[in-house]
């Protein structure tokens, strides 16, 4: 850790019935908080309204106000928060100062995803946004849980907000667009975010995903892979599909490049500590099966939790497809263009030792202190990579908890729908419930502790 050794001060958390107090001593309160988002202001408004990040043309750092972004910003002015807003786009931070002490930011994700959501439920998104990558008009869901998690902070904020009375500190909450492009940290802190709000001494952040919903789980160290996306273009010469030899196919290029990028893991990746991915994604190409094509497009994913094998694999994926464009007769070189990156996501070890010890006196049993490292990828870290600080990033569950008791007992955990599918539908309870909490009690296990 920076100047923050948080592993070596008291740790004088709440006793669990005195939060439990704060949280339920107003039930409707709480349950004000989570069904005027969910239920009462009905979440199909949120879903449909809003222009999500990443899918509309953002030509400007003030573009784009999304309904749910404006709703947020008025909640958070009801509560004695100081909020700014357009930080890279429709980015939205709040603070609250409250005496002297650390200073701890929540980070919530509020963009979606370029799906036709297929849950059923009566709040689905039917809407539509054009992708500002290829200008395409397509289907927008929360397929990854963000509104949730954005769900979770506000009802975080106000629980936060009215027990001021037992922390004295300054709490920090990031609603952060376009993290499905690895784009938006960065680009916030590069649009003056720390020029208007303090800089962080820790960075905390979660995530939810298809496990057992109520549940939650840390880990120390390595937490998500590193990633990069590319775009890639294959160059040909057209004509009649009866005549292939009159014409340089790119769909045979791109074919044979799918085939061959399989092998850039299995026989380049070492069997023994090393770890990677590739996937190939979108392939596209032609229109009619009697024409041969100009182009041939595709869309390539390249994951690892060791930076040296994520850029080992970078090199073997660029090499393949230079090699099969070449092997194709390419009228010129494939465009080979980067979408997105992000960096390897590692927990503080101190900082988890104080998420710990809190949320194992929060959860109990349900709280699993050493969580399997997900291949997924986040850009959260550069939050606090980017000033020096330590970060720590978790999980909670989903799914409701009799499905997943009886998909357990059945053996079909691998069926139910997990993040990115249009059928992932986190259960609205427990699951609000556990990630306000989650956030509620890391962060008090800071705000709490001795003054600096």
């Amino acid at each position: 850790m920076s100047s923050v050794a948080v592993s070596s001060m008291p740790l004088l958390l709440p006793t669990l019935s005195g939060l439990e107090g704060i949280y339920f001593r107003e039930k409707e309160k709480i349950v004000g908080t989570i069904s005027s988002v969910r239920a009462s202001f009905q979440v199909k408004d949120i879903l449909r309204l809003e222009s999500v990040d990443g899918l509309e043309d953002l030509s400007g750092p003030t573009a784009g106000d999304p309904f749910h972004a404006k709703y947020m910003k008025e909640r958070l002015i009801e509560l004695p928060f100081t909020v700014y807003n357009a930080i890279r786009g429709h980015g939205l931070a709040a603070v609250l100062s409250n005496g002297s002490g650390r200073t701890v930011l929540l980070r919530a994700d509020i963009d979606a995803l370029p799906l036709r959501e297929q849950t059923d439920l009566p709040y689905a998104s039917t809407a539509t946004q054009v992708d500002a990558r290829d200008g395409l008009r397509k289907p927008t869901m929360h397929a990854c849980g963000h509104d949730m998690h954005a769900t979770a902070l506000l009802a975080a904020a106000e629980t936060l907000a009215s027990a001021r009375s037992i922390w004295t500190s300054t709490l920090v909450l990031l609603f952060q667009p376009a993290e499905e492009w690895g784009s938006d940290a960065r680009a916030m802190v590069d649009d003056g975010l720390y020029e208007k709000v303090p800089v962080p001494d820790v960075v905390l952040g979660q995530h939810v995903g298809p496990s057992r919903a109520g549940t939650v789980g840390v880990r120390t160290g390595t937490v998500l892979s590193g990633a990069e996306s590319l775009s890639v273009t294959f160059h040909g010469r057209g004509g009649h599909g009866s005549a292939p030899e009159l014409c340089i196919d790119p769909v045979l290029m791109a074919a044979s490049a799918v085939v061959r990028l399989q092998s850039v893991v299995s026989r380049e990746v070492k069997t023994d500590g090393e770890t990677g991915v590739v996937t190939v994604g979108m392939l596209q190409a032609g229109e009619a099966e009697n024409i041969i094509p100009d182009e041939a497009r595709m869309k390539v994913n390249m994951r690892s939790f060791e930076n040296a094998t994520l850029d080992r694999v970078k090199r073997s994926v660029r090499r393949v497809i230079k090699a099969e464009s070449d092997a194709g007769r390419a009228v010129q070189d494939p465009d080979i263009k980067i979408l997105s990156q992000f960096p390897v996501l590692e927990n503080d070890g101190a900082a988890v030792h104080v998420v710990t010890r809190a949320f194992e006196e929060q959860f109990g049993e349900e709280f699993n202190p050493d969580e399997p490292r997900n291949m997924a990828s986040e850009d959260f870290s550069t939050l606090a990579t980017s000033v020096g600080k330590p970060c720590v990033f978790w999980f909670f569950g989903g799914t409701d908890q009799k499905q997943w008791d009886k998909a357990k007992k059945e053996g079909k955990l691998g069926e139910l729908p997990i993040n990115h599918s249009p059928f992932f539908a986190p259960v609205i309870e427990p699951t609000l419930k556990t990630g306000a909490k989650a956030l509620c009690n890391a962060a008090l296990a800071f705000l709490m502790l001795a003054a600096k």
